[in-house]
Parts: structure tokens; C-alpha cells; sequence
């Protein structure tokens, strides 16, 4: 089996996981790679299981390791008082599933203003955030308000809501005409 190939059906592999949250069977693996034996795709599964790609447990399943390429987790670092640095490969972090484990449902959005700086927010930072059938009161909601979209704190008073920004030179934003809640931020990225 050429380089290729084998980038392919893992690929095929990593997509079916993404999207069933398992691994696939023999026969799916079949379907997926266009094997016609078992034989072919008990291969497959020996070379994926030779990189750390997976393994099998005592039935002989699929047990997903490193489907994802991602970076070392080594330890922890003090924020606050100086301390011993201490280097220890704790798991292997792939930000794509911490960021985004509902891919279907996510996407990101730049920043543009400065209302929600108190908030840890800036201007030219990276919002995740993800379209959802529900949205909780104190959480930061990407909403239409008015025709507009903004970014700011899902609030309620009364059988009412506003929106409030994290920055004390921004007023309360209550909705005249229309107002709809589009997705909810779940994580900031900031790069230096």
C-alpha cells in the first residue's frame, strides 16, 4: 500500500470518528476504503496500530490514540508566584477538539471593537463559537439586534433581554424592533 493510499484511509478513518464519535467496524472499514477482504483491512489496521494511530482492547475493537495531530501537554506553569518548572508529558492536545468538538456547529469570528476588553476580549482576537438551540443568561451570545450583530452578555429583566458589554464606556443594548441570539462564544484565541 502506496504513502498515499494509506494518508487516504486513515483520513477516511478520522472522518467516520469525527462524525459517529466510534470507530468504524471491519465491514465499515471495507465500505470506507473500497476493500473487497478482511484481509486487506486486518492490514490496515496492523499498520495503523504499528504508528499509535489506534489500538484494540481485549475484544479487539478499535480504540482511538492519536487520530488527530496535535501538541504535548506538558505540565503546569505558575501565574503567580515563581516556581520550580516542572516538565511532564501529561496527554497529547489537539486544539481543533477542545476548541470545536461540535465542528458541525462552530466557527470562528475576528474581533472588532473594544466592548468587551473586561471580558478578556480585544480587538483582532479569535472568537469561537457555536450555534446552539438553547442560550443561558450570562453568557456571551454573538446576537442581531435590530438588524445589527454584536457581541456582548446575554442579560434578563423582567420577561425582557439586553445585551451588556464588558467595557464601562458602552450603555446596555435593548432591542426596539428584533433580536435574535445566533451562537454563543466558547473560547478566545490570541496569538502574539
Amino acid at each position: 500500500m502506496s504513502l498515499e493510499a494509506y494518508k487516504k484511509y486513515k483520513n477516511g478513518i478520522v472522518a467516520f470518528y469525527e462524525r459517529h464519535k466510534r470507530m468504524p467496524g471491519y465491514k465499515e472499514i471495507m465500505g470506507l476504503t473500497g476493500f473487497k477482504s478482511k484481509n486487506a483491512v486486518f492490514k490496515l489496521i496492523q499498520k495503523l496500530v504499528e504508528e499509535g494511530v489506534v489500538s484494540k482492547d481485549r475484544q479487539g475493537h478499535l480504540i482511538p490514540q492519536f487520530l488527530f495531530e496535535g501538541l504535548p501537554l506538558l505540565g503546569l506553569v505558575e501565574a503567580g508566584f515563581p516556581s520550580p518548572a516542572e516538565e511532564e508529558l501529561l496527554d497529547m492536545m489537539s486544539f481543533d477538539e477542545l476548541l470545536a468538538p461540535n465542528k458541525e456547529s462552530t466557527y470562528i469570528l475576528k474581533v472588532k471593537g473594544d466592548s468587551m476588553i473586561e471580558a478578556g476580549i480585544h480587538a483582532g482576537d479569535m472568537v469561537i463559537v457555536e450555534r446552539r438551540q438553547s442560550y443561558k443568561v450570562g453568557q456571551i451570545v454573538i446576537a442581531a439586534i435590530d438588524g445589527e450583530y454584536t457581541m456582548k452578555y446575554l442579560r434578563k429583566k423582567g420577561d425582557s433581554h439586553y445585551l451588556e458589554p464588558a467595557n464601562k464606556n458602552y450603555q446596555n443594548i435593548y432591542p426596539s424592533e428584533s433580536f435574535r441570539i445566533e451562537a454563543v462564544v466558547t473560547g478566545v484565541v490570541r496569538k502574539y
